[in-house]
């Protein structure tokens, strides 16, 4: 009865040895998996931070710094600059998320607080169904219907009210294109508002209802709650969101070519045609017949990396503000 007792515990000893090692190798090869998944993130990144090095060297060394404030881009005598896509970039950009933000928040606390519940998951299919089109579709929708609506009814009226003010009459200033930075910066608002408008409301659903619940509780209204509640419980969330919407804003292509009129210039009316980064590389890059013609475009893909580069990287100190003020 001994030999069979000691016999079966130590094939149990065995039994559980064979366990430990099994789940000793699974936990390496798990390790060893996520750092390898987290170091070809940094080589990707590296790899297109050198090959946009690279490539832009040409430009880079022989026009200098004077490519980052120069406005003229003439391909017949090689004389190139990026400050008319930066400037065109940036002002859509912002526009953008200006005007998606606040609506975007809106739309998701209807959604979170006050919509009613049959109506909650149509508008929200409705709104993240926006996210799902096609920019080449905004973009000619913005062209063919949105332009000339813009053109023939909002840019006049705009003109006429803001006629003789000081500096709103510059601001929308010229002739009714219907294309140009406006409209651009309108047409990216509504391409970055379901991206906002989703992980918004998505971050508002993580709330503890009790922390709500306490706030109705003692006499808050809806204002009150949003402000003092949901929103600080769900800052870095939404600051995600706008993040996100602000990166499709900055490299958005297909729906900008089509809208911003594609002009090598910089105006202080928003009404003007300009243009973007990423618009000049799409319409240009097919057609760079020089050495240094693709290395000027490429230098603007750069710029386009390292804007986004530290607007993320404002963002996140940003973050680490707010946390080390709220004492996280």
């Amino acid at each position: 009865m001994t030999a069979v007792s000691e016999a079966a515990t130590s094939s149990a000893m065995r039994t559980r040895e064979a366990t430990v090692r099994r789940f000793a190798v699974t936990d390496m090869v798990f390790r060893a998996a996520t750092r390898a998944s987290a170091i070809l993130v940094l080589v990707l990144l590296g790899g297109v931070a050198i090959s946009l090095v690279a490539g832009s060297w040409q430009a880079l060394s022989k026009f200098g710094f004077s490519f980052l404030t120069t406005e003229s881009w003439n391909p017949v005598t090689e004389n190139f600059g990026a400050l008319a896509p930066i400037y065109g970039t940036i002002v859509t950009s912002a526009i953008a998320i200006l005007i998606a933000v606040p609506i975007g928040i809106g739309i998701a606390v209807f959604l979170t607080e006050l919509c009613p519940r049959p109506l909650r998951r149509p508008i929200g299919i409705a709104v993240e169904l926006l996210a799902g089109i096609p920019s080449i579709i905004y973009g000619i929708w913005g062209l063919f219907v949105f332009a000339p609506f813009l053109q023939t009814t909002v840019q006049p009226f705009i003109i006429w009210l803001f006629k003789g003010v000081p500096g709103l009459s510059s601001l929308f200033a010229g002739p009714p294109y219907g294309i140009g930075l406006l409209t651009s910066s309108l047409i990216l608002a509504i391409m970055v508002l379901p991206f906002i408008t989703s992980i918004t409301k998505d971050v508002f659903d993580t709330v503890p209802a009790v922390l709500k619940e306490s706030a109705y509780g003692i006499g808050c209204t809806t204002w009150e709650v949003t402000r003092r509640v949901v929103i600080p419980y769900t800052r870095v969330g939404i600051m995600g969101g706008v993040m996100l919407g602000l990166g499709r804003a900055l490299g958005e292509t297909m729906a900008v070519t089509f809208v911003i009129g594609n002009a090598h210039r910089i105006s202080a009316s928003l009404f003007a045609p300009g243009t973007t980064i990423s618009a000049t590389i799409a319409n240009e890059f097919t057609e760079a017949d020089g050495d240094l013609y693709t290395s000027s475009l490429v230098s603007l893909g750069l710029i386009l990396f390292i804007i986004t580069f530290v607007i993320l990287a404002l963002a996140r100190y940003m973050l680490l503000r707010i946390d080390s003020r709220t004492g996280a």
